[in-house]
């Protein structure tokens, strides 16, 4: 009784700072302060960027600057710093009549300016505005290392390191009881091949065990990197679509290059369909190949994205009402958001896994007589 008497009590308790947060607020703030923009502050922080923020805000920030290389005319490299500590500058948008703000390059970087982490060619020393994005400027060809280039880089040693230690063990010792990181992936890769190899693919499953290992790790690796909210991790490297998308095509490739004899007659000439019917499936089932990986690209980047969003938005809470004790409420939620996103790292990671190698099975399938 005295335990639900005292539970009962720390729930009031944090009802009434609450309740009593946002008057407490507005008699306080006698200084106007900017406005904290939820929805900017949660795109900066899931996409991508051309330095990797440490900590601190504004002038005090501490990031590590990643390099930019350009191919304009020649081969040219410089850190961002030259951007993130260029000349802010704005332009009147000419169909909003907005203003907008935007970096020029000092030093290295002159003549180029950096909109919403895209560079773009300096027109006249100036950039010019239409309906929000910039109008009449070159984009050079821009191989930068972002923060997710870098966190891929990183996630890519990771795995080899990872999967060269398991291997050498295995090498050493043979078929005996996994020590050491064996001990702990033995089961995952096991599991990748016996549960979705083996169980969809069928007696071809060998040959394609490599890939699908190879997407389950580097997904799963990357998704739990992404949780942590500091270097090495911190970067959005599965909730970019651009890498989902490549993952996707890697298996769209993967499964049309094994597709058999039987595969294409079921798309051109389907067994017992009417001819004529031929006209009106052909093209139905022409784009479900391409629907199929694109299920898979947006399955990944939305539920990876949205986990992110879902944290962050929570903690904007706390900066909405310019109070800590609504840290009381929006902690707590977030902290089980993330265990949640735990679960959800490996999930996605074995979803992606098990619909590839069930593609792949469907295209390596033989007639059935």
């Amino acid at each position: 009784m005295s335990l639900i008497f005292s539970a009962k009590r720390f729930f009031i308790l944090i009802a009434a700072m609450l309740i009593l947060t946002p008057s407490y607020a507005n008699h306080k703030e006698t200084i106007p302060e900017e406005e904290f923009e939820v929805g900017e502050m949660i795109m900066h922080h899931i996409s991508d960027a051309h330095e990797w923020h440490l900590w601190g805000g504004h002038h005090n920030s501490v990031s590590v600057y990643l390099p930019i290389i350009l191919v304009d005319g020649g081969l040219k490299t410089f850190s961002s710093r030259h951007f993130y500590h260029g000349e802010h500058a704005t332009a009147v948008d000419h169909k909003t009549n907005k203003e907008v703000e935007y970096v020029k390059g000092v030093g290295p970087a002159a003549g180029y300016a950096m909109f919403h982490e895209e560079i773009y060619k300096l027109n006249g020393g100036e950039l010019s505005f239409e309906d929000g994005h910039v109008h009449d400027a070159v984009s050079p060809l821009d191989f930068s290392i972002t923060k997710n280039v870098l966190s891929l880089f990183m996630g890519a040693i990771l795995i080899l390191l990872i999967m060269s230690n398991v291997a050498r063990f295995y090498k050493k010792h043979g078929a005996v009881a996994p020590k050491g990181l064996a001990k702990y992936l033995e089961v995952l890769i096991v599991m990748v091949r016996d549960d979705i190899a083996k169980a969809n693919i069928g007696h071809k499953y060998k040959k394609y065990v490599p890939y699908l290992l190879t997407i389950f790790f580097f997904i799963f690796i990357n998704n739990l990197l992404g949780l942590v909210p500091f270097l090495p991790g911190g970067a959005n490297l599965t909730g970019n679509i651009t890498v989902t998308l490549f993952l996707a095509v890697a298996t769209l490739l993967v499964t049309l290059f094994s597709a058999n004899k039987n595969y294409w007659l079921h798309i051109f000439a389907m067994p017992g369909v009417p001819k004529p019917l031929l006209i009106i499936m052909i093209p139905i089932e022409l784009v479900g190949i391409l629907t199929k990986p694109f299920a898979l690209m947006i399955r990944l980047f939305a539920n990876i994205s949205a986990g992110h969003i879902i944290i962050l938005a929570l903690i904007s809470i706390i900066f909405i009402n310019q109070n800590a004790a609504w840290g009381a409420l929006s902690v707590p939620m977030a902290l089980f958001i993330s265990v949640l996103e735990l679960l959800v790292a490996f999930l996605q990671a074995f979803l992606f896994a098990m619909l590839s190698a069930l593609f792949i099975g469907a295209a390596v399938e033989e007639a059935h007589h």
